[in-house]
């Protein structure tokens, strides 16, 4: 994907190792300015329920730094990864304070959980270091709790839910249907929550309930009951992590008739089902079905050097090195306010995607295509990665990618 932009630069940049500068964090440029690598500080989940996505953004992230070196680096300097497990929102703060303040990192990437994307993006404000938060959906992060140095190359919970509702409404599970919901119990999926009530209102649904889920339940058998009980038109997942893997394997022992749809995935958690226990229809940022050329040279790599396919969290991971990578190389500064304007300005990304991704200077989302998928039946799969089929994109080639973008109106970036 990105390695083509990367490298038909290459002649361009290659002598300008010199200029590259690490000022702009509120603290003196010495040995930074000096360095031959450039230190990219990275702060995903490797343990507890998102642990299993973390593990695939580390390795994203890896492969993406693997390659901008063996074509020569940025400016002729390497990237240097510092990982961090971020563990739970006071530890991801704390330790991203140490990377800026110690490390010396150009920037940080990475985080899954929306309270921990919130963390860091405050560290990143208070000591102006672009952020750019792969996997944290929070509608709050691009509204009340946006700022100028924390971008988005992962969707909003709007963009989600906008991703799966149209067919919902084809298909006639809206308007006069009751819905049972189960959402993750924190900022995640209160907001997710909020953002699917508002959709089901304007469309004419109704909730026939909504549990919150602690994050460390593993037995659903208490809500499944429920939900036989309650015998509702449609079950919404708004778990999250190996909650939808727990959720869905103990949906499908139970033998439930309703049909499932999510507002929220990661295709690892229902690679994780076994097969035949996956079911629905649900959203994704990216999925390694994608049909254009740097969508399958980057499953091809990918699965090459893991034993496996990609899947939409080292997607994420794997497109913002690249893409800090190119923007470096073009501006030939490291400079996290030169590259914070940068984003801002309109800049164009190959995001694997039919059409570039660009960051909306509004709220630093990155606007870009989203899918839909639905899962397959056992009896259909060709192996065990094959556990979906395409929907296609929303929104349409010849809509504007503003369609599904997050409601203006909170956020502020002073």
């Amino acid at each position: 994907m990105i390695v083509k932009p990367i490298l038909s630069r290459r002649a361009l940049v290659q002598g300008a190792a010199g200029s590259a500068l690490l000022a702009g964090i509120g603290m003196p440029a010495i040995s930074r300015a000096q360095s031959d690598v450039i230190k990219i500080g990275h702060l995903t989940p490797r343990t507890g329920f998102l642990g299993p996505l973390g593990d695939y953004a580390v390795m994203g992230i890896q492969l993406a730094a693997d390659e901008i070196n063996g074509a020569g680096g940025v400016n002729g300097r390497k990237i240097e990864l510092m990982l961090e497990d971020s563990v739970n929102p006071q530890t991801a703060s704390a330790k991203a304070e140490r990377l800026i303040e110690r490390d010396k990192v150009a920037m940080l990437i990475g985080e899954i959980s929306s309270a921990s994307g919130l963390a860091i993006g405050q560290v990143a404000k208070r000591t102006k270091t672009v952020f750019i938060n792969t996997g944290c959906n929070s509608d709050a992060l691009r509204g009340s709790d946006c700022n100028q140095y924390m971008f988005h190359i992962e969707g909003a919970n709007s963009m989600y839910v906008q991703a799966v509702a149209q067919y919902l409404l084809k298909e006639n599970l809206v308007k006069g249907k009751k819905w049972y919901s189960l959402t993750a119990d924190y900022a995640f999926g209160h907001d997710l929550l909020k953002v699917a009530k508002m959709f089901m209102e304007k469309n004419g649904g109704q909730f026939a309930a909504d549990e919150l889920i602690p994050t460390d339940i593993s037995d659903f058998s208490p809500f499944l009951l429920k939900i036989r009980q309650a015998r509702p038109d449609i079950v919404i997942s708004n778990l999250a992590g190996n909650q939808i893997t727990n959720f869905l394997k103990q949906y499908s022992e139970y033998g439930l008739p309703f049909p499932v749809v999510g507002f929220a995935f990661d295709t690892a958690v229902a690679w994780g089902l076994g097969k035949g226990n996956f079911s629905g229809v649900w959203p994704l940022v990216w999925h390694h079905l994608v049909d254009t050329p740097a969508s399958k040279a980057y499953v091809e790599t990918f699965t090459k050097k893991y034993g496996k396919p990609p899947e939409n969290q080292s997607w994420g991971d794997y497109n913002s090195l690249k893409i800090v990578a190119q923007s470096m190389a073009e501006m030939k500064s490291t400079d996290p306010v030169k590259l914070a304007e940068h984003f801002r300005k309109g800049a164009k990304f190959d995001v694997m995607k039919k059409r570039e991704g660009y960051f909306r200077a509004y709220d630093n989302q990155m606007m870009m295509e989203m899918y839909a998928v639905r899962a397959k039946k056992a009896a259909d799969m060709k192996d065990q990665w094959d556990i979906y089929d395409a929907l296609g994109t929303v929104p349409g080639p010849d809509d504007d990618l503003e369609v599904i973008a997050p409601p203006k109106g909170a956020c502020n970036m002073a």
